[in-house]
């Protein structure tokens, strides 16, 4: 099945929600970057939330940048999405290995350590937005949601969750953001405090083979559901030779003339996708050249 997220509202326009089922994207991320099963986690769930809040923006060229940073082995991870439904996303370290936390679990949270999560949004202004946050749990969804109610004071839940197979392969990855806007009246409010304990793990749910329709049922079934929009959701990485460079082409002209020197091509790799470009000795002469 193809990984798309939902776009829904309920109780007359005072909830916002997003669901997503993000399998595929998150399982391209890890053989691209060839992942641990814990890395896979956490890079998945970020994937996850990056799509969905990649599609709460508005322009076509506005683009979301999503930074973990922590003291962890994981050291960070970071995802970037557009508002189409496109996603990337790498680790600073991907083969993290760490015993099951204590609920028998991947742990993410140890990957992750203690640090801080940054949310960009560069919506075409002179400065792009940016929303700094200390990590609460290094988990991922509990991060995202203490970020929504303290740096944009909007009351959210998220869930998100990555189920990793016995070969290792990402079996199941999505979640949800739930958020409450101003006009929320108490009994809409008490409703979701009713319900978000009580909900199943999202790994679990999407196990049992529910759709991103259906988890937000689980939550606002009762509020009158709205399913406003499904957009498909994807790992994109817009890399190119020509990207890359124009980002050589920055360097100073005596460190591109010392690469060319020894005589050998440079093979420079995506960040992002870990797509790897070769450049010659007379293309780094070309570009030391038109400096």
């Amino acid at each position: 099945m193809e990984d798309y997220i939902v776009r829904a509202s309920a109780a007359d326009g005072a909830v916002r929600a997003f669901a997503v089922t993000a399998r595929e994207l998150a399982e391209q991320a890890r053989s691209c970057h060839q992942t641990s099963p814990v890395i896979s986690a956490a890079l998945g769930r970020l994937l996850a939330a990056g799509a969905m809040m990649g599609v709460m923006m508005k322009g076509e060229e506005d683009l979301l940048t999503l930074q973990v940073m922590g003291d962890g082995p994981a050291k960070g991870l970071v995802v970037t999405a557009d508002s189409v439904g496109h996603v990337k996303g790498y680790p600073k370290v991907a083969d993290v290995e760490l015993a099951a936390n204590a609920q028998g679990k991947l742990d993410v949270g140890g990957a992750v350590g203690g640090g801080i999560l940054r949310v960009i949004r560069d919506l075409g202004l002179k400065e792009p937005y940016i929303g700094t946050t200390q990590l609460q749990t290094g988990e991922i969804a509990e991060d995202l949601t203490y970020y929504f109610a303290s740096s944009e004071q909007v009351p959210s839940s998220v869930g998100l969750g990555v189920l990793v197979d016995t070969d290792c392969s990402v079996r199941r990855a999505g979640g949800f953001i739930i958020q409450l806007m101003p006009q929320a009246g108490e009994d809409v409010i008490a409703h979701l405090e009713r319900k978000i304990p009580q909900l199943a793990p999202v790994t679990e749910m999407l196990e049992q083979g529910f759709l991103p329709e259906q988890i937000l049922e689980e939550l606002l079934g009762g509020l009158g559901l709205e399913v406003m929009e499904r957009i498909p959701a994807q790992f994109v990485c817009n890399c190119s030779k020509e990207r890359v460079r124009k980002a050589l082409a920055s360097i100073p002209k005596k460190d591109l003339c010392s690469m060319a020197d020894d005589g050998e091509p440079i093979e420079v790799k995506c960040q992002f996708c870990n797509t790897a470009y070769e450049f010659t000795v007379d293309e780094l002469r070309e570009m030391a050249g038109s400096i």
